[in-house]
């Protein structure tokens, strides 16, 4: 029977997990993640699903101490999988898997290699990503490619949208390219490093909205960062605005220097200095949400510009 150590977190460590047990791999030891104190957990849980099969669980701060090593060292697997893990896995536990150590990516390696690569496409206006399983080295996302797997980016889909499709395709990469790394026959084929590039982790304060940009690249912006993630953010009438998902409605140029905001019975627009108009179709402002009339109530017919 073909063993592995699993190290996995998120919905993509839930689903490909769940296809290593179907086809039954032996999983001697899960490593996870303690979820963080206020994190917002909107996805499924890797150590309830280990759990469910009396899968040996771990979560360390730091799975690549000599202790950990020599642990997986004698459980001998066959291979080592990490499936949207957070942490690095070094050399040391890298070289104990008899038939090597596979990661799934969620981009189309090489493009977006590093963090978050879902957001990152949908601010780049990337109209496609997908699901990597690839080979790992030291260098992260760097390895010979076993198999991908394609889903669009479609101009509304938010981060949350796109990513239930990687996870799709996570798994349907795993489940096609498992028979064959089983046999010992699966074809991986090297990347060219010269092409995508690397991408670094985002916080909150990155969803701050730049009215000079275009309506398009802010719309990117608004559904990159659209909840379950923090939010595109601004402010109007000195008060924090979210804006939590958005629309184009045309791409005309705007001769203004600021942005323009205003609502009317239909909705809330803005007409954005960098060209084109957005239509904003959640909004909290001051920390609740507002719809087109309760706008209308505080500001009337009022336009407002946003810097």
């Amino acid at each position: 029977m073909t063993r592995a150590v699993v190290f996995a977190y998120h919905d993509v460590g839930v689903r490909c997990l769940s296809v290593l047990i179907d086809a039954g791999v032996e999983i001697a030891l899960v490593v996870t993640h303690q979820d963080a104190p206020g994190d917002l957990i909107w996805f499924d849980s890797v150590a309830e699903l280990a759990a469910r099969y009396a899968i040996p669980t771990i979560t360390p701060d730091d799975p690549n101490t000599p202790e950990i090593v020599a642990q997986i060292t004698a459980l001998a697997p066959d291979f080592i999988f990490s499936f949207y893990y957070k942490l690095m896995i070094k050399t040391p536990l890298l070289a104990i898997p008899k038939q090597g150590a596979l990661n799934l990516h969620g981009s189309l390696l090489p493009a977006y290699r590093g963090r978050v690569p879902v957001n990152w496409a949908i601010i780049h206006g990337e109209t496609e990503t997908g699901a990597t399983l690839h080979y790992m080295t030291e260098k992260p996302d760097a390895g010979a490619i076993v198999e991908q797997t394609a889903v669009p980016i479609l101009g509304d889909d938010t981060a949350g949208d796109v990513f239930r499709k990687v996870t799709c395709a996570a798994e349907i990469t795993l489940h096609r390219a498992l028979p064959a790394l089983i046999a010992g026959t699966a074809a991986a084929k090297p990347q060219d490093l010269t092409q995508g590039g690397y991408f670094g982790g985002r916080r909150p304060e990155h969803g701050k909205i730049d009215w000079s940009l275009s309506a398009n690249a802010i719309h990117n912006l608004i559904r990159a960062v659209a909840p379950p993630y923090p939010g595109a953010y601004t402010t109007l009438s000195g008060k924090p605005l979210r804006v939590l998902r958005s629309r184009m409605i045309d791409q005309k140029a705007n001769n203004d220097a600021k942005s323009v905001f205003f609502c009317d019975n239909h909705g809330c627009y803005v007409h954005c200095s960098g060209g084109g108009t957005l239509q904003l179709l959640a909004l909290e402002w001051d920390g609740k949400h507002i719809n087109p009339a309760e706008y209308l109530a505080v500001f009337g017919n009022e336009a407002l510009y946003l810097a």
